[in-house]
């Protein structure tokens, strides 16, 4: 095989190495970024939790210290019907006795409300922390471990960047200039293999005076339908498999 075709053949890969790297560096972030918005929205949610759970309590607290103002009245107003002058001053005093009565009972009912409520959001409470605690150590980890994947990543990449400039400095300029051509029109891929008297790209069959040109792989061919630079892989036969497996033996 002609040496630009070797090197045509290897950056091919490079670029496509490199495309995938670049994707998998980019994605990254886009990942992580994805699950800490999971992670806030949670946050936030155990927020709403805790903030309607201390308005319960609160509530809570609020009815106690009405039950007990109301008895205090109550009692104050019981010592004064003792001093009542007259049956319409100790019916007004009854009366307003059973008005704080009515609201002790408001405030008993409310209370019973209250806890009811309380239950399931004090659980609901609990799980989230627990969750969240969970959910923060996973995020922490997979950030971590992004961090050093993206890390990896830009190594490799800034080695086959190297690579790839050694490559492009060694090829042909005009083997080159198609190349970069063909991938600019082609989405990347400008060296495709020839498998059958077809373009394993484009798929598209090839005149066999031209397959056998190609075949002689003494010069630098491009498909005529898609115009990526081609090359050939005689197959190997069985006896060289064999040989060759038995030399490494």
């Amino acid at each position: 095989m002609l040496p630009d075709l070797k090197l045509a053949i290897r950056l091919q890969e490079v670029d496509n190495r490199l495309a995938d790297l670049a994707r998998e560096i980019s994605a990254l972030p886009k990942h992580i970024a994805e699950i800490e918005k999971k992670l806030i929205a949670h946050e936030r949610k155990l927020e709403a939790d805790r903030a309607a759970l201390a308005a319960n309590q609160k509530e809570r607290r609020k009815c106690d210290t009405d039950i007990q103002a109301q008895e205090q009245k109550i009692s104050k107003l019981k010592d004064q019907m003792l001093e009542a002058k007259s049956n319409d001053v100790y019916r007004a005093f009854q009366n307003e006795i059973e008005f704080c009565q009515k609201e002790i009972r408001k405030s008993e009912d409310r209370i019973l409300e209250l806890m009811g409520e309380s239950e399931p959001l004090d659980k609901n409470v609990k799980a989230a922390e627990a969750a969240l605690k969970v959910e923060k150590a996973q995020v922490e980890a997979e950030s971590q471990q992004a961090r050093e994947r993206t890390a990896v990543d830009k190594q490799a990449s800034a080695d086959l960047q190297k690579e790839r400039a050694e490559i492009v400095a060694a090829i042909t300029p005009a083997v080159y200039q198609r190349y970069a051509r063909v991938c600019k029109m082609r989405r990347g891929i400008g060296v495709a293999e020839a498998v059958d008297g077809r373009c394993s790209v484009c798929n598209m069959a090839m005149r066999l005076q031209f397959f056998q040109e190609l075949r002689r792989g003494d010069q630098v061919m491009a498909c005529e339908s898609c115009l990526r630079i081609l090359y050939y892989n005689p197959p190997q036969a069985v006896e060289d498999v064999a040989g060759s497996t038995a030399v490494q033996g």
